[in-house]
């Protein structure tokens, strides 16, 4: 992206059609200054690309509306809306809010057209009443889904008796009731049509109008030739004297397009699960520290330097910096992490995660949209609402759809009429064609299975970036991992204590007393080892820092050094009884600290960078998918080894610097390996942006790394094939409904066509026309929706009786 585009999540409310996202996407492409459109039917929210030199979100906000869609600006969490300006105006709405173009901006309702394009003030007054309770506003996906299911029961009930009055009534049933009031027939009808056509079929209507209006083709145009050209000609006939009319025909036809829609509809709504249960993370209210009295207040009127009062059991407000107290929290909702994380003074907590033991006290460091619930549901949203290279051919076949079934049908009607067919046999078999090649199926197939994938990667703290992230997963069959902080732990770890002429026990209890006085890092892993070993902690005296050799001290009266071997040689210690295990340990890359206990060799401590728990797991799940683990480290190419040997990892390029990376990965390209690169985000970043796929591991809240394809919430290596896994299913997703919507269209059409009729008798009404074009959207939503049932990588049930051997670190002393 350059440095003149930036792209919004706008809310997009009223898009009841998958291929009606058209109409969005069409209209707005050609204001001046958008750049892209990516709108998504299912989240009803659109990825829109836009120079902010030449346009505004404010300007964006009514170009949404002028298409007839409600908009109240940018799509972010409840929680992040401020209620009231400073004058009192309105700023959001039902977790929504307006942002103009510095964070926390909004739109005034006063404004009376400054801001917003010339002339349109009085619109925006209009809408900030419906913001404010005193209009209809925009819909909910569960409030379509009601409405959808009024509309359609009001067409069932009048479908019912319209049809018992027609002629299929009469010689199909042997219905015999005379009309009521002693109307004719198709007058009663007449009458029991209008709330189905003026009701329940307007928003068949209205939505052709919205999408010719932006010169585009879409299901609602096609819906509306079919019902409406059935109804008018019975009109016509019904005014005209009577005759053979078929409004049984138009209302059962959009009584049952009405109920496959609400039934598609209820399917797609729950594709956007993982949004909704994001953005209902967060707490409604917070306890806020002022002049010294605890009050509480709105999360959404906390402001940076706040200082938060959070009790156990209760969600952290925003994202923060620990004042006071300790505690554990539960992060996993937000970054994946299974086990809660130890937190006291100094330590940064993320918003809408669980305190659970401790009462702390937070200064709240980012607020609104900066927190990292809210740039994850941002993220989450636009990696939803963008296009795979797949659907953008499939939106374009669906326009090109369209245009054929309003030819197909004109067609169909003139060859039937010619061939000797009446006119109102001629307008059923046209009727027909155009229903059932509503490419509303073609419309939802990757749509729902990428919400669904997306979302499915932000339960386990994977975030995809976007639909093309997607595809190119789902395509990898190498992957390479940066070792230290990816594969291994990136700290050292005891793997062998060897004594000599001394208890071990003992022999621990006296080096820990040494290295508690000491502040380097492998002191502390030694620490460490001793109390995890529960020996005693002992006090040392006379302490002796060596820099760059070791440390010496007494302890209960012995004197006591651990070092490297010049620390030996100058305090003339006799390394012999233990040099061999020594070299034997340092061979294999593991740093030897030798111990001496009154001026004689009394053993060796080894220590190594400790692999992750789940890094063999990973490795495991990634040569079962056949995909190919390369380690790319800097480290010698002994030390690599090893510790791929203990992995399984296939391949070792080892003693690589940080800027030759990338150059690695375009090598293994030049072979014809589509690659995945595994590393920091940061240090990695060349690699990442030269991998066809990118994956930043350990992000933890920083979700917006510029060069990554894909954001891993966690240092675990097992959400590498997780991610690779969903790609992988949500591509088999995409191919399948899109083979489905294809198919469906290719075999139906010419049956619709009438084109078996004459031979074998086969034809289709437009209410079965209905049902199939209908059955065939339903099927698509759920099949995506079947993704959630993708099995995926767990960690070992005994992480400790799955822990390989530690990894290693470069040999040498310290």
């Amino acid at each position: 992206m350059s440095d003149h585009e930036t792209t919004a999540v706008m809310e997009v409310q009223g898009v009841h059609w998958a291929s009606s996202k058209a109409v969005a996407e069409a209209a707005l492409s050609r204001r001046p200054g958008v750049l892209r459109v990516e709108a998504n039917p299912v989240s009803q929210t659109a990825n829109v690309t836009y120079d902010p030199g030449l346009t505004s979100i404010k300007d964006l906000t009514w170009w949404v509306r002028e298409c007839g869609y409600h908009c109240a600006g940018q799509s972010v969490p409840e929680h992040v809306c401020d209620p009231l300006e400073e004058d009192g105006t309105v700023a959001g709405r039902a977790g929504h809010r307006v942002t103009g173009d510095r964070p926390g901006s909004r739109l005034n309702p006063t404004d009376h057209g400054e801001d917003a394009p010339a002339g349109h003030g009085q619109h925006v007054v209009r809408d900030a009443q419906e913001v404010m309770g005193h209009g209809s506003g925009g819909m909910s996906m569960e409030a379509m889904i009601r409405d959808m299911r009024n509309r359609f029961l009001v067409a069932a009930l009048l479908s019912v008796p319209i049809t018992l009055w027609s002629p299929i009534g009469r010689e199909v049933l042997g219905f015999t009731v005379p009309a009521p009031f002693g109307l004719r027939d198709d007058v009663l009808a007449l009458i029991l049509s209008l709330p189905v056509i003026f009701y329940s079929a307007w928003i068949f209507f209205d939505g052709a109008y919205r999408a010719l209006k932006a010169r585009t083709l879409d299901m609602m145009v096609l819906v509306a030739v079919g019902v409406g050209a059935g109804w008018v000609y019975s009109l016509i006939v019904t005014l005209t004297g009577g005759g053979e009319v078929f409004y049984e025909a138009a209302t059962v036809l959009a009584t049952f397009v009405l109920l496959g829609h609400w039934v598609e509809m209820r399917a797609r709504g729950g594709a956007n699960d993982a949004v909704r249960t994001l953005l209902e993370l967060a707490p409604s209210k917070a306890l806020v520290i002022r002049d010294g009295n605890t009050v509480e207040i709105p999360t959404a009127e906390v402001m940076p330097g706040d200082l938060m009062l959070v009790r156990p059991g209760s969600k952290v407000p925003t994202d923060g910096v620990v004042e006071d107290g300790e505690s554990e929290i539960d992060e996993s909702m937000v970054t994946g992490e299974s086990l809660p994380v130890a937190k006291s003074t100094g330590s940064e907590v993320i918003g809408a995660s669980v305190n659970t033991t401790g009462t702390l006290r937070v200064r709240a460091t980012k607020v609104g949209a900066d927190t990292a619930l809210a740039q994850i549901v941002a993220l989450v949203q636009e990696a939803q609402n963008s296009k795979a290279p797949g659907q953008r051919l499939a939106d374009r076949a669906a326009f090109w759809l369209v245009f054929v079934a309003l030819i197909g049908g004109s067609g169909t009607f003139l060859v039937w009429w010619l061939a000797g067919a009446s006119i109102a046999q001629a307008i059923l078999f046209a009727i027909t064609v155009v229903v059932i090649t509503c490419p509303d199926a073609l419309g939802l197939a990757t749509p729902t299975a990428i919400m669904v994938g997306t979302g499915l990667g932000a339960k386990r703290g994977v975030l995809f970036k976007n639909a093309t992230a997607l595809e190119t997963a789902a395509r990898i069959d190498t992957v390479v991992i940066d070792k230290t902080g990816t594969l291994t732990k990136g700290e050292p770890e005891v793997t062998d204590f060897i004594t000599h002429g001394i208890g071990e026990d003992e022999l621990l209890g006296l080096v820990a007393a040494v290295e508690r006085e000491s502040e380097h890092p492998l002191a502390a892993a030694v620490v460490n080892y001793a109390e995890d070993r529960g020996v005693p902690a002992l006090t040392a005296s006379n302490f002796r820092n060596v820099p760059g050799h070791g440390a010496g001290a007494t302890v209960n009266g012995r004197q006591v050094f651990v070092g490297n071997r010049k620390l030996m040689v100058a305090e003339s210690v006799d390394i012999t009884p233990v040099a061999e295990q020594r070299e034997a340990l340092a061979s294999t890359g593991r740093t030897a600290v030798l111990v001496a206990v009154d001026g004689a060799a009394a053993g060796v401590i080894a220590l190594a960078d400790a692999a992750r728990e789940t890094a063999a797991p990973a490795v495991a799940a990634m040569h079962e998918a056949g995909i190919e683990v390369v380690m790319l480290t800097g480290d010698n190419e002994a030390t690599a080894k090893r510790i791929a040997a203990q992995l399984g990892i296939d391949t070792v390029i080892a003693e690589v610097l940080p800027e030759d990376k990338s150059a690695k990965v375009a090598e293994l390209q030049a072979e014809g390996k589509r690659v995945a690169m595994v590393g920091d985000g940061v240090n990695d970043a060349p690699a990442l942006a030269k991998a066809d796929l990118g994956i930043a591991i350990g992000a933890g809240t920083d979700v917006a790394i510029e060069t990554a394809d894909v954001v891993l919430m966690r240092s675990d290596p097992l959400d590498v094939p997780i991610a690779l896994r969903i790609g992988a299913g949500t591509v088999r997703k995409m191919r399948q409904n899109l083979t489905w919507a294809i198919g469906y269209n290719v075999v139906a059409l010419p049956i619709a066509a009438g084109v078996f009729y004459p031979a074998y008798g086969i034809m289709l009404s437009p209410e079965i026309a209905a049902i199939s074009m209908s059955g065939s959207s339903v099927i698509v939503a759920v099949n995506a929706l079947l993704l959630k049932r993708l099995r995926l990588p767990e960690p070992p049930e005994s992480t400790s009786a799955a822990r390989v051997q530690p990894g290693l670190a470069p040999a040498g002393s310290r």
